[in-house]
């Protein structure tokens, strides 16, 4: 049954209280990575088996993809932090707008409806406010690969009479897009080749679980994948990787607050383009006997002009918990925002705490350098709540987070494991958790079940 430590981990109905100003030092382990969790889940269903993801993270979109998994049919357990899925008998074709509604990443279940039933219904996917995120990249490889999708208000219907290899070339690149293609593709007939594809690491990490499921792989991590269809997968069985954008939000929280931090499992060559400022902001860091060791002491310098890029550039994620420490540095920093052109929402909240940024269009002007005071501020969306927790411990005095919902979708202890270094940081649930019923209700199901 599903750990009931982890429903309570999602409850984000209190406040993260933080007092700042003292600096963050200590040993830190990071949790599974969110974004390679997620998409190893809709890999599950492609066998009508067990399938077990280890050290996958407790946090509240694994719980929500779960959820998903388990009105198709799918019984799920949790042993530790290592979660059991059996899709031995998950036919289920019809995903509801009230579970897509809540994370977009739910999209990419519908390649695998086409390939395990030969149709599927989902809602419009959700999740962050923080700009337009169409799926027309999706429709156009499912449409590829042979499938026939019609659309109506509120959800998608797409269905197919066996999906078929094809040579596909995204017209940009898309992270969502690109896992929708290839686990779309790994049981269908023939070879796909896909052109201009993402290249983060989490998708890497889904090939490799792919591979070890039977599949047919070859190309991750470059732009141009292969892929020969097989018949029928076998159970997947492998550790999930760490978390780069936690990685990078706790070296920031050392940054921000000058302290200095070893990461006991720190994700291999996937924080290159994040470290890369970070040293050019006065940063230090080395790698030795596979940790890494970030002194953030020497942060002091501002950074004059920063894009965000999709991978290997820098990451959209890690822009809101950067501009938290670049408004602590003497200096004018300057930040272009080119993936998403809503993400600098947590900028009014840092304003409220005294930072000084002007926002204009897809641009972020930050003159730092100046006190930041503890205040009570509202996380509007996960990576924005991270970055008001970072400016919160360098500031003077208590700050109150509201919104942790957010905060909890990405991070599974983010609270305990900066008290850990040393912050001074809780969650005050209050009793508000308790006295909702629609939680209550789903912790009765599960000890039931």
């Amino acid at each position: 049954m599903i750990n009931e430590r982890g429903l309570l981990g999602v409850k984000g109905l209190g406040e993260i209280r933080i007092t700042g100003g003292r600096p963050l030092k200590g040993t830190i382990s990071i949790q599974g990575s969110k974004n390679a969790a997620l998409p190893m889940m809709a890999a599950a269903l492609l066998h009508k088996g067990v399938s077990v993801l280890r050290g996958c993270p407790c946090i509240a979109d694994v719980f929500c993809m779960e959820e998903i998994l388990r009105s198709l049919g799918a019984v799920t357990w949790w042993e530790g932090d290592n979660l059991y899925l059996d899709c031995s008998y998950a036919d289920g074709t019809v995903i509801s707008e009230e579970n897509t509604g809540k994370m977009r990443s739910s999209m990419i279940l519908l390649g695998v409806l086409l390939a395990r039933n030969g149709k599927g219904t989902v809602g419009y996917p959700g999740g962050c406010v923080i700009g337009k995120r169409p799926v027309d990249q999706h429709l156009h490889v499912l449409k590829g690969l042979g499938s026939y999708i019609i659309k109506e208000e509120g959800f998608l219907e797409a269905s197919c009479i066996g999906l078929k290899g094809s040579r596909i070339c995204f017209e940009k690149r898309s992270v969502g897009a690109t896992e929708q293609g290839i686990l779309a593709a790994v049981t269908a007939e023939g070879k796909t080749t896909l052109l201009n594809c993402a290249r983060e690491p989490e998708i890497v990490w889904l090939c490799r679980y792919l591979r070890r499921m039977g599949a047919e792989i070859k190309g991750e991590g470059k732009s141009c994948i292969e892929i020969n269809g097989v018949k029928k997968l076998k159970a997947g069985d492998m550790k999930v990787p760490p978390d780069r954008i936690v990685a990078g939000t706790y070296i920031c929280a050392a940054a921000a607050t000058r302290g200095s931090i070893i990461i006991e499992n720190p994700p291999e060559g996937e924080l290159d383009a994040f470290l890369k400022v970070y040293r050019k902001m006065g940063g230090q860091y080395i790698r030795k006997s596979g940790k890494l060791i970030a002194d953030g002491r020497g942060t002091a310098y501002p950074v004059p002009y920063l894009e965000t890029e999709v991978y290997p550039g820098f990451p959209t994620d890690l822009q809101s918990p950067l501009m938290a420490v670049l408004t602590t540095v003497s200096g004018v920093s300057c930040i272009q925002e080119t993936i998403f052109e809503d993400r600098f929402r947590a900028a009014e909240e840092l304003k409220r705490m005294g930072a000084r940024i002007t926002v204009s269009g897809r641009q972020a002007r930050i003159a730092g350098g100046f006190p930041l005071h503890g205040c009570r501020v509202a996380a509007g969306e996960l990576r924005g709540g991270a970055a008001l927790i970072i400016a919160a411990l360098a500031a003077q005095g208590e700050s109150i987070v509201e919104g942790s919902t957010f905060i909890c979708r990405g991070y599974q202890n983010i609270c305990e494991d900066l008290a850990a270094l040393g912050g001074q940081i809780k969650k005050d649930t209050g009793t508000a958790f308790y006295e909702n019923i629609e939680i209550q209700k789903k912790i009765k199901h599960y000890r039931q079940t």
